[in-house]
């Protein structure tokens, strides 16, 4: 993640266009792949993002890790800024989350959790129109004393599931949550 926050976020605080601020999940989904492919892992992207997966890892056994990527921007509220909402997720077993806040950190941090552990952390809405989606707060936001601006910062009941780079093996060799780490 060495180079993410010079190359995604804006050299200046310009009214952005509904172009740029709709593409940075894209670019941060891309960014997400070309680390895990300069990493060594073996990464396909589907054509079309209809299914909730960004890219398909397959594995040293054959077997294929599907990966859905969500982002947050420094265009988002603070205390939006490791909130995650409207978030579709049926499926298990080889379902993995990465999770990007922009705002978090000094680089920014990114998360990565199985199907089970968000659903394990996550509120289900329970009516309306957003009906069965699923929200995480990874993060929350505290007055800074000197500067009086609102600072998110990230939970430390997630701080096992921050991912600094995909060269550990929670993705590659058994594709299921290290108990370890629990």
């Amino acid at each position: 993640m060495d180079s993410i926050a010079e190359n995604m976020k804006p050299a200046q605080k310009a009214k952005k266009s509904f172009r740029d601020t709709a593409s940075f999940g894209g670019r941060i989904e891309y960014w997400v792949v070309g680390e895990m492919l300069r990493q060594g892992l073996d990464v396909y992207r589907p054509l079309v993002d209809d299914m909730g997966i960004d890219a398909i890892i397959r594995k040293k056994d054959g077997s294929f890790l599907e990966v859905q990527i969500k982002a947050r921007s420094d265009d988002t509220k603070p205390e939006f800024a490791a909130g995650f909402a409207g978030i579709k997720c049926e499926q298990s077993g080889n379902y993995w989350f990465v999770f990007y806040s922009s705002q978090m950190g000094e680089k920014g941090t990114m998360w990565l959790m199985t199907a089970e552990e968000f659903r394990k952390h996550a509120k289900q809405t329970k009516s309306g129109k957003s009906a069965g989606t699923w929200t995480l707060y990874l993060g929350r936001c505290k007055k800074n004393k000197t500067t009086g601006r609102e600072e998110p910062y990230a939970l430390p009941e997630f701080e096992k599931y921050i991912c600094r780079d995909f060269s550990f093996s929670r993705l590659i060799e058994n594709g299921i949550s290290d108990s370890s780490r629990e």
